[in-house]
């Protein structure tokens, strides 16, 4: 019997009650992760991530997401927690997706190349074209933080990480902290001017000439 067909057998045995919650809100027990079922999640993850960077976040549900993997919404809930669930998962491998995108065109960057050029180098990345469904989940977040907060979570962090990476390493960390900030909060509002702008030329090309020059009077500056 395949995984597949063995959650939805289990579906009927295993679904329960939580004793906190109403009677008429069943969930579905799920069995200790394993190599192969973590190995089958990754696959179904993979398959909805797919799918909302084609189709975007909107009318998002368990029913699109199963026929996008393939599979029913009761085999997603065998490996998820739920809707909301699977869809912060999918919008943070999405993330992910980005981010090796933007460290892959760093690196094909010849060596040596100064912290501005790494970062002019990710730009393209981060408009590039699955930019329209990030806007998507930061508008989703802003919509109802209560249930969407969830998908911009650990963004900051993750960000910073990549951003800490690509600073000079004999800079200090406190440097490398403040200049990282800078670049972070910098772009994200490059981005937003680009959702806001109504007559397309929002200036975001200048802005990025002018960090770029900056970045490289910081880079000259010793200490």
């Amino acid at each position: 019997m395949t995984e597949d067909a063995a959650a939805a057998v289990n579906d009927n045995l295993d679904m329960v009650l939580q004793p906190d919650a109403p009677s008429s809100a069943p969930t579905y027990r799920r069995s200790a992760r394993s190599p192969r079922g973590e190995a089958r999640r990754r696959v179904l993850l993979d398959q909805v991530t797919d799918d909302i960077a084609t189709n975007g976040l909107v009318e998002f549900s368990l029913r699109r997401a199963a026929r996008a993997a393939g599979t029913t919404h009761k085999v997603l809930l065998y490996h998820f927690d739920g809707v909301d669930d699977l869809l912060t998962q999918a919008v943070r491998e999405l993330r992910e997706r980005r981010i090796a995108r933007g460290l892959d065109a760093v690196a094909a960057l010849e060596s040596q190349q100064s912290l501005s050029a790494r970062v002019r180098a990710m730009w393209p990345v981060l408009v590039g074209e699955d930019a329209w469904v990030h806007d998507q989940a930061i508008g989703l977040m802003m919509f109802d933080p209560q249930r969407y907060g969830e998908l911009g979570k650990g963004a900051t962090e993750r960000y910073l990480e990549v951003l800490l990476s690509l600073c000079p390493g004999d800079w200090s960390a406190r440097r490398k902290l403040g200049v990282s900030e800078m670049i972070l909060g910098t772009l994200r509002g490059f981005l937003v001017n680009r959702l806001a702008s109504e007559s397309g030329e929002d200036g975001t090309e200048a802005g990025l000439e002018a960090l770029c020059r900056a970045l490289d009077r910081e880079e000259a500056t010793k200490g």
